[in-house]
């Protein structure tokens, strides 16, 4: 609906794996896990609402669909937010704040140490990016970057507060579906 979804489409297909855009409720019916991108959180939490598709994702994520939200998708998938009330899914259990890094001005690319990855640190590219500032029990913190937690994973679900979808390194992708093929 808006957002990086064309690149984590076409991260997907080099992973060998079909993608479908989401658009509408019906869209849900067919599909194995969902990758909620990065992009501009209000409006996409906004749209969700609009096109009826918070209930159905809600519950399916309730069933076990994997969930990945990456950037603006991490601040969707949040239980709580600093400072913000906005639509979301809330869904996992972490804590999130909204541009912790700064403006789109203040946008990085650094290498983090990703261990569930191997020993090869990750490009992970941060845009207007968020942070995770609590974890709760039962979310796995999988990397960090100076203060902040930027990779957890609470069973079905996974969120990064970089994008992934923005580099040629698709490891984060693959590990995405082996968590699709664990629920399978």
């Amino acid at each position: 609906m808006q957002g990086a979804f064309r690149e984590h489409a076409a991260a997907l297909r080099k992973c060998g794996c079909d993608a479908v855009e989401i658009r509408k409720p019906a869209d849900l019916e067919a599909i194995d896990a969902l990758i909620i991108p990065g992009g501009e959180s209000t409006t996409i939490g906004k749209l969700l609402n609009d096109y009826g598709l918070t209930e159905p994702i809600l519950a399916k994520a309730r069933d076990g669909l994997p969930v990945f939200g990456t950037c603006a998708g991490a601040i969707l998938v949040a239980k709580e937010l600093v400072d913000s009330d906005q639509p979301r899914l809330g869904l996992m259990d972490i804590k999130v704040r909204r541009n912790a890094y700064g403006r789109q001005v203040d946008s990085f690319e650094v290498e983090v140490e990703i261990p569930v990855l191997g020993k090869e640190p990750f490009p992970a590219v941060f845009i207007r990016a968020p942070r995770i500032e609590d974890a709760r029990p039962g979310v796995e913190v999988l990397a960090r970057y100076r203060e902040g937690i930027i990779l957890v994973r609470q069973g079905n679900l996974l969120a990064a507060t970089f994008h992934p979808e923005l580099t040629e390194d698709l490891r984060l992708h693959r590990y995405f579906l082996r968590m699709v093929a664990e629920r399978q």
